[in-house]
């Protein structure tokens, strides 16, 4: 039996859906991509050509995979951010989005032809680093992680992504800053309840829980960088962080608590409130 690729995104669209699986159409069409090796674009200029058996084999093993709750990203093993394809592995965070929201913001309070000093805490794969490290190439980005084996993910794509003005440094949040100050800080660090029922179902449950997960109210990761960029913010500086959908208030009260100074919240491009940042301040 032949396998036309409209035939057979038809049948995987019916499936994932059948498994609640969000996007399932998108989902679907990604992996296709992926088997064949060619844009999207080319599954719809192409429609009634024919999968050989081979083809057919792998996008079923993957279907199969995806359909258990299997991120596409783990998947294919790479994620778009900001119109760069970068590569993800299990330890690190598949970028959403909504991140790229965080990367406008910072964006705005950049002057282009200006040479900042700018840290991401927590950069994972180097979406947020390699983003304005790309936008500002005048800019030098310092990405720090704990974890060594994101760090690896994040320093290959910013070779795949020929950028080279990002410097890596692995340590938890401000501890890998040593002793420098920053015009900007920004970070998109774990902020789900460790007791958060969304952390065991779906494509949650398959990435870092690190990454995710940050003590009882969500807040410990955010509270201890609200603590230590004091020190490594200079004092017109901007600290910009991502949060969850129901912490804005309380981490505006952090931020304040520590002596922020013109605080601002934003919501992300679907209304959700995402993103507070205020600036450094003078003892």
């Amino acid at each position: 039996m032949s396998h036309s690729i409209k035939s057979t995104l038809t049948e995987a669209r019916e499936r994932l859906s059948a498994t609640s699986t969000e996007n399932a159409y998108l989902d679907a069409e990604v992996l296709l991509s992926f088997v064949l090796n060619k844009d999207r674009s080319y599954l719809h200029a192409w429609p009634e050509n024919t999968l050989a058996e081979a083809e057919v084999n792998q996008f079923e093993q993957l279907m199969k995979r995806r359909a258990s709750g299997e991120p596409v990203a783990h998947l294919t093993g790479q994620r778009e951010f900001w119109s760069m394809m970068l590569n993800i592995s299990k330890d690190t965070l598949i970028p959403r989005p909504e991140t790229e929201r965080l990367v406008e913001l910072a964006l705005a309070l950049i002057p282009e032809n200006t040479s900042y000093q700018i840290a991401d805490l927590g950069t994972g794969s180097g979406a947020i680093a390699l983003a304005i490290a790309r936008e500002r190439p005048q800019c030098i980005i310092t990405a720090t992680d704990a974890s060594q084996e994101a760090l690896a993910i994040a320093q290959y794509n910013a070779k795949q992504q020929k950028i080279s003005n990002v410097v890596f440094r692995q340590g938890n949040w401000c501890e890998a800053l040593i002793k420098e100050t920053y015009q900007m800080i920004v970070s998109n660090p774990p902020y789900i309840e460790s007791n958060d029922e969304h952390l065991s179902i779906g494509d949650v449950r398959f990435e870092p829980q690190q990454a995710l997960e940050s003590g009882k109210d969500g807040l410990d990761a955010i509270r201890l960088i609200t603590q230590q960029a004091r020190t490594h913010l200079r004092p017109d500086g901007w600290l910009i962080l991502e949060h969850g959908y129901k912490q804005r208030d309380a981490v505006l009260n952090l931020m304040q608590q520590q002596h922020y100074i013109d605080l601002k919240a934003y919501d992300d491009l679907s209304g959700t409130p995402r993103i507070c940042m205020g600036r450094g301040y003078c003892d």
